[in-house]
């Protein structure tokens, strides 16, 4: 967590909260989310009377836009943003500052202190770590069903750890990929070089449904995640498997299963999603 819906509503919040504010100064209270410089008092310089024309996001990474500079923002577990008056006491977990000239200020929270934040010149940032290996975007028009089969094609490997590689797909983390598997009837662990036609069709549909229909719910709030505004998603009020180990499947009534594959934790149907032996 966040996952790609997360990140995309986050983007879409800070749009609307800080695009076209300038900053007056910026205050470092923990010096290891900053990775780029690696000096700190460089950072908070270069940033000093520069605006933020617009935030985009790559996969679950977040591109504030200036005019002049590209900060990427990673938010990991825990990590946040919110706008506040300049007067407001501070979180204790607040570890970045962003003072804006209009007497507001963004500040990044993070309990975990997992998140990472990069400075770059325009252009540099799509061609270096951490964005320069990314895979393709699954909302994105290039996102074709041709295009998809071209990516999995005689991958020897299971479906799920596929899906969960940031350099082939982006932003579906483990939540989506379960749900995805299921909408589609592909078991997690059905080697990739072994799906049909067919079934790369379903499952790209599925990557497709599940996540825009999380997007327009504002994402899943299974843990703690919430917006730029404290609001909480409500997608994990919708979802068809993941969470619901020995719990009835929506679809047959099977008992909802969980293993991990990958080294990550999975929910499946077995009567849905069967293990076909290739």
């Amino acid at each position: 967590m966040p996952e790609l819906p997360e990140v995309e509503t986050v983007k879409r919040t800070l749009n609307t909260l800080v695009q076209g504010k300038k900053i007056q100064k910026v205050t470092v209270r923990l010096p290891r989310i900053i990775r780029r410089p690696d000096d700190i008092r460089v950072f908070e310089t270069m940033l000093e009377g520069h605006t933020i024309e617009r935030v985009e996001r790559r996969g679950k990474f977040l591109r504030f836009l200036l005019d002049g500079l590209v900060l990427v923002s990673h938010l990991r577990m825990e990590g946040r943003y919110g706008l506040y008056a300049a007067e407001e006491p501070l979180d204790k977990h607040t570890h970045v500052i962003f003072h804006f000239e209009d007497g507001t200020e963004l500040r990044y929270t993070d309990v975990r202190q997992f998140g990472t934040m990069d400075l770059f010149l325009p252009g540099d940032d799509l061609s270096l770590p951490p964005l320069n290996k990314l895979g393709l975007e699954p909302l994105d028009p290039e996102f074709t069903p041709e295009a998809f089969k071209d990516l999995v094609a005689g991958k020897n490997t299971k479906i799920k750890p596929l899906l969960l590689n940031q350099a082939y797909v982006v932003g579906i983390g483990n939540i989506y990929v379960d749900e995805s598997l299921h909408r589609a009837g592909i078991h997690p662990e059905t080697a990739a070089k072994s799906l049909t036609a067919e079934q790369l069709n379903r499952l790209h549909q599925a990557i497709v449904a599940t996540l825009t229909e999380a997007v327009n719910a504002g994402g899943s709030s299974v843990k703690s995640y919430v917006n730029g505004q404290g609001v909480s998603g409500s997608y994990q009020h919708k979802l068809l498997i993941y969470g619901r180990k020995d719990q009835a499947c929506y679809s047959c009534g099977s008992v909802v299963e969980k293993s991990v594959v990958g080294g990550r934790g999975t929910h499946f149907c077995p009567s849905c999603q069967p293990l076909l032996l290739m």
